[in-house]
C-alpha cells in the first residue's frame, strides 16, 4: 500500500470512541448554532400577550390610584410593545444564542413600527367615531341646515351638498389638466420646459392652503372688482391649486411604469403616438391614475383655511356656486367647535358628527377607487 492510500484510509476510518469531538480554540466543543436550542413556535405570541398584560396591570394601577386619568390603551399597547421587543431578544439570546436573538428582534421591531403607525389612525378613528355617533344618527343631521338653530337640532345638509359641489368641480378643473400634463412631461416633454414644469409643480406641492385660498381670492377680486366676494366657485380654484401638483406627480410616476414594449409594439403596428396613449399606455395605467386622484382629493376635502377666504360660510342652504357663501364641512367643524352657543354640547356633538362624515366620504372615495381599478385594470388572465 502506497503512502498516499494509507494517509486516504486513514481519513477514511470513521473516529473510534476514545477519539476527542473537535473542539474550538478554546477548548469548548464546537456546536452548530443553527441547530442549537430552539423557541416553541408560538413563544412570540405568548411573549407578545404576557408584555401587554404586564404593561396594562401597571396602568389598570395606576388608574384606580387616579380615576380622573382612565385607562390609557394607548401607552398600554405602545409601552408593551417595546417591553416584547426587550422580552424577545433577551429570551431568544438564552436560548438559541446572539445570532437567532439579532433576527427576532429586527421583525419584533418591525413588527413594532407598524403597531406604533397603526395606533394614530386607529385612536382617531376610534375617537370620532365615539364623540361623533350621537348627533350622527339623529334624523335631521342629513335633512336640515343650521338655519335660524342657535342649540340643538339642525343639521349639515348645507355643509355637505357645499363639499360635494365644490370638491367635485375642483376634480373636473384638476383631473384634466394634471393628466395632460403628466401625459406631457411623460411622452413628449424634452429638454428645458420640461425640467421648469417639474420643478415647479413640486414647488406646487408644498404651499401651504392658505396661500391657495389668498390667490384664489385675489384672483377674483381682480376679474370682478369686489374685495369682499365670496362664493363657491372661488373654493373650487383654491382647492384645483392643491390638487393639480399631486394629480400631475402620481399620474406621471404611473405612466413611467408602462413598459416601453407595450409603445413599441403598438408603434410597429402602424398606430399613431397619440392613440397609443389613449388606447394602451392610459388603460394600463389606469388603476394607478385613479388612486392618485382619490389621494389628491382626500388631501384636499379637509382642508379649512381656503375655504374660509374666498366661500365663506353660512347657515343656509346654497346651490348656486356661483353666487353667494357656500359653507362646507371643514369649515361647519370649525365654526361649530369656535363659536359655541348656550348649549355648548350640541355644537360640540355636531362638530364631532362633521368631522365622522368627512372620514365616512374620503373612505367611500376609496372604496370607489379601488372598485374603479378593479374593473378597468388590463386583465392579465385570458
Amino acid at each position: 500500500m502506497t503512502t498516499t492510500e494509507k494517509e486516504q484510509s486513514r481519513m477514511d476510518a470513521p473516529l473510534s470512541p476514545r477519539t476527542p469531538a473537535p473542539s474550538s480554540p478554546a477548548g469548548r466543543p464546537l456546536t452548530n448554532s443553527l441547530t442549537a436550542g430552539k423557541l416553541p413556535r408560538n413563544t412570540p405570541l405568548w411573549v407578545l400577550l404576557g408584555s401587554v398584560v404586564l404593561v396594562g396591570i401597571v396602568f389598570l394601577l395606576i388608574d384606580v390610584s387616579d380615576t380622573t386619568a382612565g385607562f390609557n390603551w394607548a401607552g398600554t399597547l405602545f409601552f408593551g410593545t417595546v417591553l416584547f421587543c426587550i422580552s424577545i431578544f433577551a429570551l431568544s439570546f438564552f436560548v438559541e444564542g446572539l445570532r437567532k436573538a439579532k433576527d427576532r428582534l429586527v421583525t419584533a421591531l418591525v413588527s413594532a413600527a407598524f403597531v406604533i403607525a397603526l395606533l394614530p389612525l386607529v385612536s382617531l378613528i376610534t375617537t370620532t367615531v365615539v364623540n361623533g355617533l350621537p348627533a350622527f344618527l339623529t334624523p335631521t343631521f342629513f335633512t336640515e341646515s343650521q338655519r335660524n338653530v342657535v342649540g340643538e337640532g339642525g343639521g349639515a345638509l348645507h355643509a355637505i351638498v357645499g363639499t360635494l359641489l365644490i370638491t367635485g368641480v375642483a376634480t373636473l378643473i384638476s383631473v384634466p389638466i394634471g393628466l395632460l400634463a403628466a401625459i406631457y412631461l411623460t411622452e413628449y416633454g424634452r429638454g428645458r420646459l420640461a425640467r421648469g414644469i417639474t420643478f415647479f409643480v413640486d414647488v406646487m406641492t408644498g404651499i401651504p392652503s392658505i396661500v391657495a385660498g389668498l390667490f384664489a381670492f385675489a384672483l377674483f377680486a381682480l376679474i370682478f372688482n369686489d374685495p369682499g366676494i365670496r362664493f363657491g366657485f372661488g373654493g373650487s380654484v383654491a382647492l384645483s391649486v392643491l390638487m393639480i401638483p399631486v394629480v400631475v406627480r402620481s399620474s406621471e410616476e404611473m405612466l413611467k411604469l408602462v413598459p416601453n414594449e407595450l409603445r413599441e409594439a403598438a408603434f410597429a403596428l402602424g398606430v399613431p403616438k397619440w392613440l397609443t396613449i389613449v388606447k394602451v399606455v392610459i388603460p394600463t395605467a389606469i388603476a394607478g391614475i385613479v388612486t392618485g386622484v382619490m389621494i389628491s382629493i382626500a388631501r384636499v376635502i379637509g382642508e379649512t383655511a381656503p375655504l374660509l377666504i374666498i366661500s365663506g360660510f353660512t347657515a343656509s342652504m346654497n346651490y348656486n356656486l356661483f353666487s353667494e357663501r357656500m359653507m362646507t364641512l371643514p369649515v361647519f367643524v370649525y365654526t361649530q367647535y369656535m363659536n359655541q352657543g348656550a348649549d355648548t354640547q350640541a355644537y360640540i356633538d355636531r362638530a364631532w358628527a362633521g368631522a365622522l362624515t368627512l372620514v365616512l366620504i374620503v373612505m367611500l372615495l376609496n372604496g370607489l377607487a379601488r372598485l374603479i381599478a378593479h374593473f378597468f385594470s388590463p386583465k392579465l388572465g385570458r
